[in-house]
């Protein structure tokens, strides 16, 4: 066996031994990236600007058909036969309260069923199969809950109803609700908790003292989605709630709501019940709109 001889000691270390670098290839490769970058970027650009032109489309249409069509009658008087005017008051104060309610129902419920996934339960069996619950509910049609609430409460109960739509309406607000409030508190660091329990709070303050006040903006979000969601919805108040020609304030009789007007009159022959349901399309819109600018100004603010 011979000994290995080491370099002097201060002498410079042997060159690499690897493969030496090709220029050609690397200019090649780097222009072959760039023109790959460039190409996605301006698929990205191109596909941006489709999706706007349709937005923009779909909202030029709507804002011309229904300023046109929006009066003071609208707001003031109730549904009436073809040819005879009328107004779409009854629907607005119908779908004003049955979202309204429907809202009050699921939020509570979600808010806290989001709260025991991200807080209490983790990855348990049992948060695991409400999760798998949720995502189902989730992704269900509408038509599908408004069925599924037709048979427990319209059916047994001998009617349509304002509770039975409002309940759907309910339905539709939890799993939205749910999946927010979960992942907007799972985005809260754990030292945050760690230094609430190390001063001493028991968790439930540290729950809804600390973490929903941290997670509120994200929350909030989730909730006007919901309503968002829900104030648009007709095929489950087809089924639950029917509608109503005359005004009604009854929650245990048929109740009118905007969308329900709005697809029965956007499909009859009559010119002014067009009208009216390019009107009330807009009322919508612009309604969903201002609720999420108020709630992101008053939380921006806060």
């Amino acid at each position: 066996m011979s000994a290995t001889t080491l370099p002097p000691a201060g002498s410079a270390p042997p060159p690499s031994s690897g493969p030496a670098k090709n220029m050609q290839v690397a200019a090649a490769l780097g222009r072959r990236r760039r023109a790959t970058a460039r190409a996605v970027k301006l698929a990205c650009y191109i596909a941006t600007g489709i999706g706007l032109a349709l937005l923009f489309s779909i909202l030029g249409t709507l804002f011309w058909n229904g300023f046109a069509a929006l009066e003071l009658r609208v707001f003031t008087e109730m549904t009436r036969p073809p040819g005879s005017g009328g107004g779409l008051l009854n629907p607005i104060i119908g779908s004003l309260i049955q979202t309204a309610i429907g809202t009050a129902i699921g939020t509570p419920i979600g808010l806290l069923v989001g709260t025991y996934l991200a807080e209490y339960a983790k990855n348990s069996p049992l948060a695991n199969a409400v999760r798998f619950v949720s995502d189902i509910l989730l992704s269900a049609p509408s038509i599908l809950i408004g069925l599924f609430v037709y048979q427990i409460l319209v059916v047994p109960f001998g009617g349509f109803s304002g509770w039975a739509g409002a309940a759907a309406l309910a339905v539709i607000v939890i799993p939205i609700v749910v999946r927010t409030t979960e992942d907007m508190l799972r985005l809260l660091p754990d030292t945050l908790r760690e230094a609430v329990i190390g001063l001493g709070a028991p968790k439930w303050k540290m729950v809804t003292l600390v973490c929903w006040r941290a997670a509120a903006s994200g929350i909030v979000t989730g909730v006007l989605l919901a309503v968002a969601r829900v104030a648009g919805e007709t095929a489950p108040l087809l089924f639950t709630s029917l509608g109503n020609l005359n005004w009604s304030l009854s929650l245990s009789a048929p109740m009118a709501s905007l969308p329900v007007t709005i697809f029965s009159y956007a499909g009859s022959p009559y010119e002014d019940w067009i009208a009216l349901a390019w009107a009330g399309a807009l009322i919508i819109t612009l309604g969903v709109l201002g609720l999420n600018i108020a709630a992101r100004s008053l939380l921006r603010r806060k």
